[in-house]
């Protein structure tokens, strides 16, 4: 391939990112390009089988589409995982599926420490007293309802020690934390400086999941090891909803065997009105809709890497190629 190469570029979802992006890094590539706000299921062959390159955030692209769309050269997947995306069906036609990295450490762990700040300090619970007019009836200079507690001091649990749980780490030293790591699930590796499961839930007083979806990992916070955890303690999640049964977190907050969560995930996204932890009040439980990730900057740099990805994919060196298609 040369520079002259100008292939039909797609993008099925550009919706997901947002506004205040700046696309035009990927429209500048080829004069044949064309993005959707969103696709259904129902478009995604129509919309891809003239297609060189399709981009896709979370658009699943299967084995029907992947054969249908003769001219199809190369997939990217504007996010890290590449679940929506038949592997196989990819490399059986030598197509490499491209995905994007690291991006989003900076805005997750700020994130990750915003819930545990806000749960700590109450600043919920102090911010809607002041409103309601508690500070301005307090007879009192200032107004001590509701406990708040310093980090300096206290135990951090890691569950998924990689890039990200390595920062959360380092923002935990500069709060002069103690801190523990969980033993990966990769049996093969070190157990070194780890600390057992068990051990780690019952010492830490924040514990914090950054493990991805495995099958290993499903359901890995359940009923029991709620059940070790301090009642003083913590659990925070923004890696994958389906990490922590859902139910059991519901119902361990209402009887108070822990004293708070902050959740970026759900098992099911969008949730349904139903869902455990939306149905009703739950105490010093905070929910954000899956934006630990959302930054501004984080995700100009999934657009911007994922032009990177193209362009070098146009000028014949594959890179971020994460199935098993050959691609010389």
């Amino acid at each position: 391939m040369t520079n002259t190469y100008q292939p039909k570029v797609v993008f099925l979802d550009q919706a997901s990112f947002g506004e205040r992006i700046d696309f035009k890094v990927l429209s500048s590539i080829t004069p044949r390009f064309s993005s959707f706000e969103e696709t259904v299921k129902e478009d995604v062959l129509e919309r891809c089988k003239e297609a060189h390159i399709v981009i896709t955030n979370k658009v699943s692209i299967d084995g029907k589409t992947i054969a249908a769309a003769k001219k199809l050269q190369l997939i990217c997947v504007a996010a890290t995982g590449t679940n929506n995306v038949d592997h196989n069906a990819a490399s059986a036609r030598n197509i490499p599926i491209c995905n994007v990295t690291h991006y989003g450490t900076p805005s997750i762990t700020q994130h990750v420490f915003a819930l545990i700040l806000a749960l700590t300090t109450k600043l919920f619970e102090y911010d809607t007293a002041v409103k309601q007019g508690d500070w301005a009836r307090s007879t009192q200079f200032c107004l001590l309802e509701y406990p708040t507690y310093e980090l300096a001091g206290k135990t951090i649990g890691i569950i998924g020690y990689g890039e990200l749980g390595k920062r959360v780490a380092a923002l935990a030293e500069a709060f002069e934390m103690n801190i523990l790591i969980a033993p990966s699930h990769d049996p093969t590796a070190s157990t070194l400086g780890r600390t057992s499961l068990n051990t780690l839930l019952q010492r830490s007083d924040v514990v914090t999941l950054h493990c991805p979806l495995t099958e290993q990992t499903r359901n890995l916070i359940d009923q029991a090891e709620l059940s070790l955890m301090k009642p003083s303690a913590l659990l925070i999640n923004a890696a994958r909803g389906g990490i922590v049964n859902e139910q059991a977190l519901a119902t361990a907050l209402k009887q108070r065997v822990i004293a708070g969560a902050g959740v970026d995930v759900l098992s099911t996204e969008p949730p349904k009105a139903d869902h455990p932890l939306l149905a009703g009040p739950i105490p010093n439980l905070i929910v954000t809709p899956h934006v630990a990730w959302a930054a501004d900057e984080s995700r100009q740099r999934i657009i911007n890497q994922t032009r990177d990805n193209i362009v070098s994919f146009m000028n014949g060196q594959p890179r971020n190629v994460v199935n098993l298609a050959r691609t010389t």
